[in-house]
Order: structure tokens, then sequence, then C-alpha cells
């Protein structure tokens, strides 16, 4: 069954349909499309027939049922789920079954949400096109011949698709809200501490957030409602109470200020300069006044995140050694040197084993003040910039990327790749948090491809951000599907 994930949680609630029917629908809908797009890794038939029909009991007895009963959900392969595998797309965790729920997808499965299946992904989360995936690439529903986006490349192509009500996705450095953007739906990444991160396999700890890829904004809010909140399971979620964004997506904005920077303005396609031109008169037509603000730092964000990150990820992903953790290499080896080197040459993709060893690199002895301490350092200014930025309008309006999809295998150079997310690195450096909302098209290539704006907003201002997204998603009319 397609449609928004709050329509399908009224009709299954007024016994217009039911959970079974649902879920049912959408396993048909995946064994006859996701043959081409390759957006789950594996989907749970069994499970969420059963969950299925745990809720259609509880409608038929009369008794209470969570705000999500029935609703069929993906969650992306490196949140950990008791049912099926945790593999983070890679060979080094092929077999691994969690013992545990992640809390995000705890949280959702007590609401009543079915969770349908694991979606593939970049390896580990290091990509932006979903290539790297070990389970082969994702595939855009727009044009198949076309990326995603990644790392939750699987997540939004699923949601695109409409083979789940919504998807699970995590964001690092844009992961949620790029792939989200070239699939033509919304990706919300909430403020760092918004929600859980224990139960997601850790890339850039202090990085990594969860959030959900939707239909609507409505919807968007709806899952933050439900996910968001303290966890005494993860020491960086913030303690403060989560304002519900709900009841505040209808009330009217006075005095709505919207940042322009002119750094947004610049090396983007035509189609995507167009989209955002569009945008920004979106926002004047119901009243919000376009304040001219100044990101200088956007540039060096890239460069940033690129020694913040793999420096964080080379840490993590130690544990991945073929003998605690992940996949072993077989033979017999003089040492232990020789098997941690097999077995991770064997376990880890080309893209994991460049960030590992780059972030080794600026972690190491005589590097380390160079890089990393002077990343962090530019780290505090991009967020000192941001902050400046926010006392002058209430959120940031730019691209979510620079261009819409490009072809698979159409880009090889790794440095050209990390400039896919130059828009989206700094929200993640600074904490902040973004949505990225559909905004057109770019027809110049004969196959209409989807195209996002963003919006950023203060850290914790979550609630805020959902609101204005919703005002620009009523203006901006009705929403398209691929064919």
């Amino acid at each position: 069954m397609s449609g928004d994930l709050v329509d399908i949680r009224n009709k299954i609630a007024r016994r217009e349909t039911t959970a079974r029917a649902v879920v049912q629908s959408t396993l048909d809908r995946i064994a006859s499309v996701d043959r081409t797009l390759n957006s789950f890794h594996e989907v749970l038939a069994d499970a969420a027939l059963a969950s299925a029909d745990r809720v259609d009991a509880d409608i038929a007895a009369g008794r209470t049922i969570g705000e999500l009963a029935g609703v069929p959900i993906a969650v992306k392969d490196n949140i950990a789920t008791r049912a099926g595998r945790t593999t983070c797309s890679s060979r080094m965790l092929e077999t691994y079954r969690s013992p545990f729920d992640a809390t995000a997808v705890e949280r959702l499965e007590r609401a009543g949400a079915i969770i349908i299946g694991k979606t593939n992904m970049d390896e580990f989360a290091m990509g932006s096109s979903c290539e790297t995936c070990a389970w082969g690439a994702v595939r855009n529903p727009w044009d198949t011949d076309r990326i995603p986006g990644g790392s939750s490349g699987g997540s939004a192509a699923a949601v695109a698709a409409n083979l789940c009500a919504a998807a699970l996705g995590s964001d690092t450095g844009g992961s949620i809200r790029q792939p989200a953007a070239l699939c033509g739906v919304v990706g919300f990444k909430p403020s760092y501490g918004r929600i859980s991160r224990h139960g997601l396999v850790a890339f850039g700890s202090s990085l990594d957030q969860i959030g959900p890829i939707t239909h609507t904004v409505r919807d968007a809010a709806l899952l933050y409602r439900v996910m968001a909140g303290d966890d005494p399971l993860d020491s960086t979620c913030a303690p403060e109470t989560v304002e519900d964004p709900l009841p505040l997506l209808e009330q009217p904005m006075q005095g709505l200020r919207i940042g322009i920077p002119a750094q947004y303005r610049k090396g983007n396609s035509p189609a995507v300069d167009a989209a955002l031109a569009r945008a920004s008169e979106s926002f004047r037509a119901i009243g919000a006044q376009l304040v001219d603000v100044d990101l200088p730092l956007t540039d060096v964000g890239i460069s940033t995140y690129y020694v913040i990150a793999p420096a964080e990820a080379s840490s993590n992903l130690a544990r991945f050694d073929g003998i605690r953790y992940g996949h072993r290499a077989s033979g017999n080896f003089a040492d232990v040197n020789a098997l941690l080197s097999a077995s991770r040459a064997e376990g880890f993709g080309a893209e994991v084993q460049r960030r590992i060893m780059l972030g080794t690199y600026v972690l190491s002895a005589g590097y380390y003040d160079a890089y990393y301490r002077r990343a962090l350092q530019v780290r505090r200014l991009i967020k000192n910039e941001f902050d400046a930025a926010f006392a002058q309008c209430d959120a940031i309006l730019g691209p979510t990327a620079p261009t819409a999809a490009f072809p698979i295998g159409g880009v090889t150079d790794p440095l050209s790749m990390y400039l896919c997310d130059v828009y989206t690195v700094n929200t993640n450096i600074a904490g902040i948090c973004g949505i990225s909302l559909p905004a057109g098209f770019d027809d110049s290539t004969g196959t209409r491809l989807p195209i996002g704006i963003q919006l950023q907003a203060p850290a914790f201002a979550d609630s805020r951000l959902l609101q204005i997204a919703h005002a620009f998603e009523r203006t901006h009319g009705g929403r398209e599907h691929p064919a």
C-alpha cells in the first residue's frame, strides 16, 4: 500500500484496512520492484506478518494501540535489530546478528511500527552514492542507471519507491539528507544528542545521528517525537525535554527570518540554483524575511570533516579484527598481525580501508597536532559561525547537494565524491539540525531527477525547524513519485 505514514496509520486504526493487508501489500511490492533497485539487504517477511497479526488482534479486541500501529518501516543496516542481521553492508559483518534492538528501533516497535526489513547502504556508512555496498550498488527509482545518494541510499530509495511508509537512516555528514534530496523525499537529521545512538554501529561518534526518511514533514515529525528523548544507554543523548513538533506544524509563524548564505550560491548546477531561487520566493510569499548571512568556512567543512570523521572511524573500527568481532580470514598465519591484516583486507572494502588509513595517519605521533587538533579548532570556528548566523535568522536555506543524481560509476575520484556533501557536513560538525525537502526537478538530462533544498536551524530547535519545513511543503504543492 502506498501513502503517507499518517494516512496508513489512520486507515488501520479506523479499520478501513488491516495491518496484515498493508504489510502483505508492501512485501508484494518489494518482491516486484526491489530486484531492480537493490534497496533492501534483508526483508523480514515472517516477523513483519506476525507483528501485523498482533496489531490486528489488538484492534479487534478493542485494546489500546500505539500511534504507529501497523505501519511498515525499514531500517538502515547499521542500526541494530534483533530480527535479521546487522551487516553495515560489509563482508566484515556478513553473518552478525545483534542480541538487542537499537533504542530508536525499540521505541518505534513500542509505538506499534512494523520493521519490514534492513536497507542497503554504503559500507559502514562511508560513501555518498551507495556504490560501496558489499551487496552491489543501490539504484535510484527515478532513473535506475543513477545513484540514489548515500550512505542511506537504500532507505531513501525504498521510501521513494513506496516500498515502505518510512525508513530510518543515519547521518554523519549528510547521509540522510543527501540521498533524500536525490530521491525526492524528506530527510531529517535531528540535532546531535536528540535521538539515542545506542545500537547504531559507530562511524564518527561525535557526528553520527539517527533520523527518519519519509514522504512528508508531518511523518518525519511523528517519527522524531516517538524516537527522541534521553536514553541512559547513550551518554551523549541530551537530557532536555523534547518539544512535541506536531502541534506546532499548523500554527502561523510571525516574523520568520530565513538566512541565505552567499557561499551557497556558487558551484551548483543551473537546476539546483533555480530550485533555490524558487524556494526563496516561496518563503517570501508566506511572509518570511530573507536575510543575507555569511558562512565563510563553508569551503573548509569538507577538509575538516575528512580529518575528524576518519580519525573517529579508525578508532571505532579497530574492534573489527577477526578475533573479537567481524570476519576472520581462514588459513594458518605466522602471528596475530598477519591474521589481523588478512581479516581486515578481506572484510573491509576499499573506501573503508582508505578512511581507516587516513584516520590512523592524522592521529599518529607527529601529525596529531598538525591535523586532528587543528580540525577540532576549526570545528569550533564553524560552530561559532553558525551561532552568529542564527542570531540574524531562524533557519538557513540552501541546496542539499550541488547537483542531481549522477550515473552509477560516473564519479570515480574520491575527492569529487566527498564534495557531494559540501553543504551537509557542517551541519554535523556544528551539531545542529537539518532537513532536506523536495524542491523540483532537473530535466536537463532527459530524465526527471529530483532536487532537494536544505533548511538548517540551531541545536535543539528541531521542532521549530519542522514547523518551517512544513510551511514550505504546503506552498510547494503536490508530491510526485517515480514511475
